[in-house]
Protein backbone atom coordinates (compact mmCIF):
# COMPACT_ATOMS: atom_id res chain seq x y z
CA UNK A 1 0.00 0.00 0.00
CA UNK A 2 1.31 3.42 -0.94
CA UNK A 3 1.65 6.07 1.74
CA UNK A 4 -0.65 8.43 -0.11
CA UNK A 5 -2.51 11.54 0.92
CA UNK A 6 -5.01 13.93 -0.66
CA UNK A 7 -4.32 17.58 0.12
CA UNK A 8 -7.10 20.00 -0.75
CA UNK A 9 -6.17 23.20 -2.52
CA UNK A 10 -7.19 25.29 0.50
CA UNK A 11 -4.29 23.70 2.41
CA UNK A 12 -1.78 23.31 -0.43
CA UNK A 13 -2.01 27.00 -1.28
CA UNK A 14 -0.34 27.74 2.07
CA UNK A 15 2.80 25.70 1.32
CA UNK A 16 4.80 28.53 -0.30
CA UNK A 17 5.67 30.18 3.05
CA UNK A 18 4.79 27.77 5.84
CA UNK A 19 5.36 29.33 9.24
CA UNK A 20 3.64 26.49 11.06
CA UNK A 21 6.08 23.71 12.06
CA UNK A 22 3.46 21.01 11.41
CA UNK A 23 3.10 22.14 7.79
CA UNK A 24 6.89 22.26 7.47
CA UNK A 25 7.00 18.64 8.65
CA UNK A 26 4.30 17.62 6.15
CA UNK A 27 6.22 19.30 3.32
CA UNK A 28 9.47 17.63 4.44
CA UNK A 29 7.71 14.25 4.37
CA UNK A 30 6.36 14.93 0.86
CA UNK A 31 9.75 16.07 -0.43
CA UNK A 32 11.78 13.20 1.08
CA UNK A 33 12.72 10.57 -1.50
CA UNK A 34 14.83 7.93 0.15
CA UNK A 35 15.94 4.90 -1.81
CA UNK A 36 13.99 1.67 -1.52
CA UNK A 37 16.12 -1.41 -1.08
CA UNK A 38 15.21 -4.74 -2.59
CA UNK A 39 12.57 -6.47 -0.47
CA UNK A 40 11.76 -3.26 1.43
CA UNK A 41 8.32 -1.69 1.56
CA UNK A 42 7.79 1.58 -0.27
CA UNK A 43 7.09 4.02 2.54
CA UNK A 44 7.73 7.16 0.50
CA UNK A 45 5.08 9.87 0.35
CA UNK A 46 2.65 9.94 -2.56
CA UNK A 47 0.24 12.74 -3.37
CA UNK A 48 -3.22 11.77 -4.65
CA UNK A 49 -4.38 14.07 -7.45
CA UNK A 50 -6.83 14.37 -10.30
CA UNK A 51 -6.56 16.58 -13.35
CA UNK A 52 -9.09 18.95 -11.78
CA UNK A 53 -7.11 19.20 -8.54
CA UNK A 54 -3.86 19.82 -10.43
CA UNK A 55 -5.57 22.66 -12.31
CA UNK A 56 -6.81 24.13 -9.00
CA UNK A 57 -3.31 23.93 -7.51
CA UNK A 58 -1.75 25.68 -10.46
CA UNK A 59 -4.47 28.33 -10.72
CA UNK A 60 -4.19 29.34 -7.08
CA UNK A 61 -0.39 29.19 -6.93
CA UNK A 62 0.41 30.39 -10.43
CA UNK A 63 3.02 32.92 -9.28
CA UNK A 64 4.46 30.84 -6.44
CA UNK A 65 8.02 29.78 -7.14
CA UNK A 66 9.34 28.96 -3.69
CA UNK A 67 10.94 25.58 -3.09
CA UNK A 68 7.98 24.50 -0.97
CA UNK A 69 5.16 25.81 -3.18
CA UNK A 70 2.73 23.19 -4.45
CA UNK A 71 3.83 23.59 -8.10
CA UNK A 72 7.43 22.78 -7.07
CA UNK A 73 6.28 19.83 -4.97
CA UNK A 74 4.17 18.53 -7.88
CA UNK A 75 7.16 18.90 -10.20
CA UNK A 76 9.41 16.91 -7.86
CA UNK A 77 6.82 14.18 -7.22
CA UNK A 78 6.13 13.87 -10.96
CA UNK A 79 9.84 13.35 -11.71
CA UNK A 80 10.02 10.73 -8.97
CA UNK A 81 6.79 9.00 -10.03
CA UNK A 82 5.16 9.75 -6.68
CA UNK A 83 1.85 11.15 -7.86
CA UNK A 84 -1.17 8.89 -7.65
CA UNK A 85 -3.27 10.15 -10.54
CA UNK A 86 -6.95 9.35 -10.46
CA UNK A 87 -8.11 9.71 -14.05
CA UNK A 88 -11.21 11.52 -15.29
CA UNK A 89 -12.54 8.14 -16.46
CA UNK A 90 -12.03 6.59 -13.01
CA UNK A 91 -13.90 9.52 -11.45
CA UNK A 92 -16.71 9.23 -13.99
CA UNK A 93 -16.99 5.46 -13.42
CA UNK A 94 -17.00 5.90 -9.64
CA UNK A 95 -19.70 8.56 -9.80
CA UNK A 96 -21.90 6.48 -12.11
CA UNK A 97 -21.64 3.55 -9.69
CA UNK A 98 -21.87 5.35 -6.33
CA UNK A 99 -23.54 8.74 -6.88
CA UNK A 100 -27.18 7.73 -6.87
CA UNK A 101 -29.84 10.43 -6.68
CA UNK A 102 -30.25 9.68 -2.98
CA UNK A 103 -26.50 10.05 -2.38
CA UNK A 104 -26.28 13.27 -4.38
CA UNK A 105 -29.21 14.73 -2.44
CA UNK A 106 -27.30 14.21 0.84
CA UNK A 107 -24.02 15.74 -0.35
CA UNK A 108 -23.13 19.06 1.24
CA UNK A 109 -20.05 19.98 -0.78
CA UNK A 110 -20.33 22.27 -3.77
CA UNK A 111 -20.39 20.86 -7.31
CA UNK A 112 -16.77 21.90 -7.84
CA UNK A 113 -15.60 19.59 -5.04
CA UNK A 114 -17.67 16.55 -5.95
CA UNK A 115 -14.98 15.18 -8.27
CA UNK A 116 -12.61 15.26 -5.31
CA UNK A 117 -14.76 12.75 -3.40
CA UNK A 118 -13.90 9.86 -5.78
CA UNK A 119 -10.29 11.06 -5.88
CA UNK A 120 -10.00 10.49 -2.14
CA UNK A 121 -12.12 7.33 -2.05
CA UNK A 122 -10.12 5.67 -4.84
CA UNK A 123 -6.80 6.28 -3.06
CA UNK A 124 -5.07 3.54 -1.05
CA UNK A 125 -5.23 5.01 2.44
CA UNK A 126 -8.13 7.44 2.02
CA UNK A 127 -6.39 10.20 4.00
CA UNK A 128 -7.35 13.79 3.29
CA UNK A 129 -6.40 17.23 4.56
CA UNK A 130 -8.93 20.04 4.06
CA UNK A 131 -10.46 23.01 5.82
CA UNK A 132 -13.75 22.59 3.96
CA UNK A 133 -16.32 21.36 6.48
CA UNK A 134 -18.89 20.34 3.84
CA UNK A 135 -16.31 18.34 1.90
CA UNK A 136 -15.18 16.73 5.17
CA UNK A 137 -18.76 15.82 6.01
CA UNK A 138 -19.32 14.21 2.60
CA UNK A 139 -16.15 12.13 2.86
CA UNK A 140 -16.78 10.99 6.41
CA UNK A 141 -20.40 10.05 5.68
CA UNK A 142 -19.95 8.38 2.29
CA UNK A 143 -21.46 4.92 2.75
CA UNK A 144 -19.13 1.95 2.40
CA UNK A 145 -15.82 3.81 2.78
CA UNK A 146 -13.63 4.49 5.81
CA UNK A 147 -11.93 7.84 5.37
CA UNK A 148 -9.75 9.90 7.70
CA UNK A 149 -10.17 13.62 7.07
CA UNK A 150 -8.50 16.29 9.16
CA UNK A 151 -7.80 20.00 8.93
CA UNK A 152 -4.36 19.84 10.55
CA UNK A 153 -1.42 17.62 9.55
CA UNK A 154 -0.61 16.55 13.11
CA UNK A 155 -4.15 15.11 13.46
CA UNK A 156 -3.57 12.72 10.55
CA UNK A 157 -1.24 9.68 10.84
CA UNK A 158 0.21 10.34 7.38
CA UNK A 159 3.81 9.14 7.94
Amino acid sequence: MKHDIFIDNNIASKFANPADPEYKELIRWLMDNHEIGEGQNDDRAYLVVSQKLLAEYLRSCRDASGATSIPMIINKLTKEDRLVRITNQEIKDFKSQHFTKAVEKKLRSNNEDRDHIPTVLLSDRKYALTYDENFTYDLEHFHGFAVIVKSRPEELPYM
